[in-house]
């Protein structure tokens, strides 16, 4: 039997994208923009949500969900990238790592929630109108978010379990911006079947199937829809999903993207830039995808902006 030297690790390395420093210092400035414009944008759908009381519907109660989650899922990995570019330090603690690594479990699954369950509730709003206001009780809004939570931060430890449970012969360097997974195990040198089965399991429980729910509310919504005889009436009903559905599309687009890409190549950089797609430019565009095709959060905008 091959016996193998683990050592215990105290740091990681976090390759990122390139060793040129003139690229280097236009990709902090392009993340930090991005980075600002991503919390500066859902802050105000948040406040928006808030302050105008013909938001504080189910609908919207999400949406302001969903911002929060982006903010916190951006932050869980762009920051320390800026950080380590800025002081030209690859490095991060194992135990920082970890922490990463549940937070970034946490955010991404909770961001498959909120989407499932905000097209759940265009599904009741279009499909069963006159049950709407019975159906979408602030109560089981106020639990669909809650367990959301719970089942993600169950998720998010068990990750984080499989990884503490990895072994590693040298020191690590991760080709990424932040410590993914995936990357971990396959740089350990310990047996990695369980972590592969774990994840797979994870991410056909906690991805495919909210994706499902989602692809199902969306088919019965057509459905209902296309029974609606006036072309005006039409365009109303599904007017009220198109913002949803391009986040939905926008958000699970890259993020099979980058797995499906991950799966030909582990240690290629192409990953890590892929990533980028669903970790800091999705949360990006959402504010401006809800805000630009929506005539109730303009309205709240401008309310907000007097206001200021």
């Amino acid at each position: 039997m091959e016996t193998r030297n683990y050592t215990h690790i105290s740091k990681l390395l976090l390759l990122g994208f390139s060793e040129d420093l003139e690229l280097q210092f236009l990709m902090y400035g392009i993340f930090l923009f991005m980075y600002l414009v991503t919390v500066l944008g859902n802050v105000v759908i948040i406040l928006a949500t808030i302050v105008d009381f013909h938001l504080h519907t189910p609908m919207y109660f999400f949406l302001s969900n969903l911002s929060f989650v982006d903010i916190c899922f951006t932050s869980t990995t762009v920051p320390k990238m800026l950080v380590n570019i800025e002081t030209h330090n690859k490095a991060i603690t194992y135990e920082g790592c970890i922490i990463q690594i549940y937070f970034f479990a946490l955010f991404v699954v909770l961001d498959n929630f909120l989407l499932s369950v905000m097209a759940y509730d265009r599904f009741v709003a279009i499909c069963h109108p006159l049950h709407y206001q019975v159906s979408m009780k602030p109560k089981l809004c106020v639990l669909l978010v809650l367990v959301s939570w719970i089942t993600s931060a169950l998720n998010s430890f068990l990750q984080s379990l499989m990884v503490l449970c990895l072994s590693f012969c040298t020191q690590v360097e991760i080709p990424h911006y932040f410590c993914e997974p995936n990357q971990l195990a396959h740089l350990a040198c310990s047996d990695t079947l369980l972590n592969n089965i774990m994840m797979n399991i994870a991410a056909g429980l906690l991805g495919v199937g909210p994706l499902t729910g989602i692809l199902y509310s969306y088919s019965k919504i057509v459905s209902s829809v296309h029974k609606i005889s006036s072309t005006q009436g039409k365009y109303k009903a599904f007017s009220t999903c198109v913002s949803h559905l391009l986040v939905v599309s926008l958000f699970y687009s890259t993020l099979l993207g980058v797995y499906l890409s991950a799966a030909g190549n582990q240690n290629s950089h192409s990953s890590s830039t892929a990533s980028v797609m669903y970790t800091v430019v999705t949360p990006m565009l959402n504010p401006f995808i809800y805000s630009l095709r929506n005539k109730d959060i303009k309205r709240a905008l401008k309310t907000l902006f007097k206001k200021i």
